[in-house]
């Protein structure tokens, strides 16, 4: 008996979920025999000492560093660079908060796909609500494609910035938007292997977990350089005050509310196309019940670590160098300014490399899985089988973002604060959806968490839900009251 039948075994028999059980593959699926011997060295570390347990789980993990690529990027680094430019170090606490919560709720959704087996977004729409899956599943595809845009124009106009150092010019001389197009090929290439072959897969997490440190790094070597200038007692403060600043109003008239700010930084953090790739991401590796322990820990060490370090890090960077200089930040701050390594610590070449590769690192990996994304939501949505035409052309859909080096160069990453919520706005339906199935024993059967404990997740789950719901209800009702009288 194969790994797979164990579990759908102890299910109820019903075949109205056949289809829910067959999973959904990112490439050629493990065979039987590879997860037995995983889950055989899953045993063999419970029984070890803790130390050899971790660095055993850390060697196993991948999908949590899969949203940790897919979170390190423009929203992200227009969330973390207007945090610390415009309000210093008092908005340090978001990133750890934020993405705790993310992970409260990611726990919830691995442990309802290790548990089951079934496709979450069909199971979605069998436990809970059709109209929650459909929100869910195009809140991802929309969130895709629009932040595609930023994305190309944060990696071209880095390396525009790499180009002109190389060259000795002082000013910028290189045109970024040629150079989205290579990244493109290299994107596409990148993200349809990824979809068809398994070394490929196992190869592209590897280059994630890379990938995910060098940003940590790269966001490091800059707050190093600039050590001597740091407020440390004040950094200490910012990650514990959960002050929400006021309104900020710089020169040319421009306005930036501070509770905008932390709404912005929660759908950075944690975006309703991370939570759909996800459970998918699980079933890709065949993860099953044996593997539910794994999974919390690849999300606290793979996801919740790299990115509080990274957004802290690049809080305290352009805090100490533009906030404390007093920069005002308007429709002035233009991605092509970010990647100039903010201003105070562009002269020094080794702090402008450093960022200028760690904004192309999470701009790459960001643009890779939103194409993931994009192809997986659309299979759901319209039941395209995985690798068709239709599957890969989908895939597709995020391309146009290579023109965002035209278009978001004029508008300004300060435009990326309302995209972000506007993405946002989509992720209570998923949540909303997840907390319903946490607590249906239909769904989960014996697996349904109990206890004190699975009452108070299940209880930060419903509050989190609800709170997130009422922000952008708010949000709604302040910049679209047209919209939020007719609802």
């Amino acid at each position: 008996m194969t790994p797979h039948q164990h579990r759908d075994d102890q299910r109820p028999a019903d075949p109205a979920l056949g289809e829910l059980r067959s999973g959904l593959r990112l490439g050629s699926a493990p065979s039987d025999d590879d997860i037995a011997r995983e889950e055989a060295r899953l045993r063999d570390l419970d029984a070890r000492p803790p130390l050899r347990r971790f660095l055993g789980y850390m060697a196993l993990g991948g999908p949590g560093y899969l949203q940790s690529a897919m979170t390190l990027g423009g929203g992200t680094a227009a969330s973390a660079l207007f945090a610390g430019a415009v309000f210093g170090y008092r908005l340090l606490w978001l990133a750890p908060v934020a993405m705790l919560l993310g992970v409260v709720m990611l726990a919830a959704v691995s442990w309802q796909t290790l548990s089951t087996g079934e496709r979450p977004y069909l199971a979605m729409r069998t436990h809970a609500s059709k109209g929650l899956a459909l929100a869910w599943a195009l809140g991802a595809l929309f969130a895709s494609i629009i932040w595609h845009f930023p994305q190309y124009s944060l990696a071209s106009a880095s390396l525009a910035d790499l180009v002109d150092l190389a060259a000795g010019r002082a000013d910028e001389a290189t045109e970024p938007w040629p150079l989205a197009f290579p990244l493109l090929v290299v994107s596409v290439l990148t993200s349809l292997a990824y979809a068809h072959s398994r070394r490929a897969l196992r190869l592209y997490e590897r280059l994630l977990r890379v990938t995910v440190w060098l940003i940590v790094l790269c966001f490091a070597s800059v707050v190093v350089l600039e050590r001597a200038r740091i407020d440390f007692a004040a950094v200490l403060r910012g990650f514990f005050s959960f002050e929400i600043p006021g309104t900020h109003v710089a020169r040319d008239g421009s306005r930036i509310e501070g509770w905008e700010l932390v709404l912005s930084g929660l759908s950075a953090a944690v975006g309703v196309n991370m939570v759909f790739l996800y459970p998918y991401s699980l079933l890709a590796r065949g993860w099953g019940r044996a593997h539910r322990r794994l999974a919390i820990h690849d999300l606290l060490f793979g996801m919740l670590l790299p990115y509080v370090l990274a957004t802290s890090l690049m809080i305290i960077a352009t805090a100490t160098t533009l906030h404390e200089n007093a920069f005002e930040v308007g429709k002035s701050l233009a991605p092509l300014d970010a990647a100039k390594a903010l201003e105070g610590i562009a002269g020094r070449s080794f702090a402008r490399v450093a960022l200028d590769l760690g904004f192309i690192g999470m701009a790459l990996s960001s643009i890779t899985l939103h194409m993931v994304c994009s192809g997986f939501a659309c299979s759901e949505l319209f039941g395209w089988r995985l690798g068709s035409k239709r599957h890969l052309l989908a895939t597709l859909l995020p391309t146009p973002g290579v023109f965002g080096p035209l278009l978001w160069k004029d508008m300004g990453v300060y435009l990326a604060v309302p995209a972000n919520v506007i993405c946002m706005l989509f992720l209570p339906a998923a949540y909303i959806g997840f907390t319903i199935l946490q607590a249906k024993k239909r769904y989960l059967g014996g697996d349904r968490p109990t206890g004190m404990l699975a009452r108070l997740w299940l209880g930060a789950m419903v509050v989190i839900s609800v709170v997130l719901l009422v922000l952008c209800c708010t949000y709604i009702a302040r910049h679209f009251p047209s919209w939020w009288a007719r609802l």
